[in-house]
């Protein structure tokens, strides 16, 4: 969200100049101008004080001016310290922080700035600063009305529900998120995330396949549904040996789907390798154990070759 932030304040600068022009004929507009471009001067500084002052400026010349109130909000943000809650000076920073977000959002008639105000708004309320989700909710619910048809407004209200244990109403905005975007293999991959949180190994397989075979030539997708199944094998004892075996060859097909994509994928070897010996480990035939060895051998020796040819500038 930072680094946004920073684009967006770059792209205020430049649309200084245009506040300018449409205010020739105001000298409080004018004024409006010179103070916002003193401001973000200030702010790229680190000045966030003197920031505020002149934002102030800005607003109090041209109160309609919509996005000179979210920097004002910002400026105030990044002066709050959450480890100082408590303190009345600092505790008026979130305050004025989020009474300036609101405005933002109120006053820009722009989609993308009102947002923007709305996100960094919901966030004053985020469990890093004053954790009340209840004042989030109705704010993350703004988000998605300005635009119903974009995942990641969904996946934030999940996780907000989430972080609260409302873990029935995350798992419904999540299922939102891919209705809206089926085809979307990150919104495929947070989901995974959500169920694997939750401890549903089924649900956080199935979501990983299916994000996987959207990108059937991605080989990365592949790899990771053989990741989870590795984990999982290595890390729940009381997985019956069968299933043990059903998820270890499961984890090595789809590294070979990987490998079959890129030869010299150096993460699919290595898992490929790790999930040999497991297999060994289970195996009771001695001549079929070598066998699974060796093979692995092989692997962990050209994992090791390409990590030195690369070390050396020579692969």
């Amino acid at each position: 969200m930072q680094v946004r932030f920073i684009r967006l304040v770059l792209l205020v600068v430049a649309v200084c100049g245009v506040a300018a022009g449409c205010g020739k004929y105001s000298i409080g507009n004018i004024r409006s101008a010179k103070a916002f471009q003193d401001a973000n001067g200030m702010y790229k500084k680190g000045d966030y004080q003197g920031a505020v002052a002149r934002y102030e400026d800005s607003v109090r010349f041209n109160p309609d001016l919509g996005f000179a109130y979210f920097f004002l909000g910002n400026s105030y943000d990044q002066l709050y310290k959450p480890a100082k809650q408590g303190d009345a000076t600092n505790d008026a920073y979130i305050q004025k922080a989020i009474e300036n977000y609101r405005k933002a959002a109120d006053k820009n008639q722009d989609k993308q700035w009102k947002k923007s105000s709305l996100e960094y708004l919901a966030a004053a309320y985020g469990s890093d600063k004053l954790n009340d989700p209840g004042k989030a909710e109705p704010i993350y619910q703004e988000i998605i009305n300005l635009d119903p048809s974009e995942p990641g407004n969904y996946l934030a209200l999940a996780k907000l529900y989430e972080d609260a244990g409302r873990y029935d109403d995350a798992e419904a905005q999540y299922e939102k998120a891919k209705q809206v975007k089926p085809n979307d293999p990150s919104v495929l991959a947070a989901l995974a995330g959500y169920y694997n949180r939750q401890g549903d190994f089924p649900k956080t397989i199935a979501a990983l396949e299916q994000a996987a075979a959207l990108e059937p030539n991605n080989p990365e997708g592949y790899h990771r549904v053989a990741v989870f199944y590795w984990d999982k094998t290595r890390g729940d004892f009381r997985l019956p040996v069968a299933t043990q075996r059903e998820y270890i060859m499961k984890g090595l097909a789809m590294e070979d789907k990987a490998l079959g994509l890129n030869p010299d994928y150096m993460e699919a070897m290595t898992y490929k390798n790790i999930l040999l010996r497991l297999q060994a480990n289970i195996e009771k035939d001695p001549a079929k154990q070598k066998q699974l060895i060796d093979e692995a051998d092989k692997l962990r020796k050209r994992v090791i070759d390409a990590q030195q040819r690369k070390a050396t500038g020579k692969g």
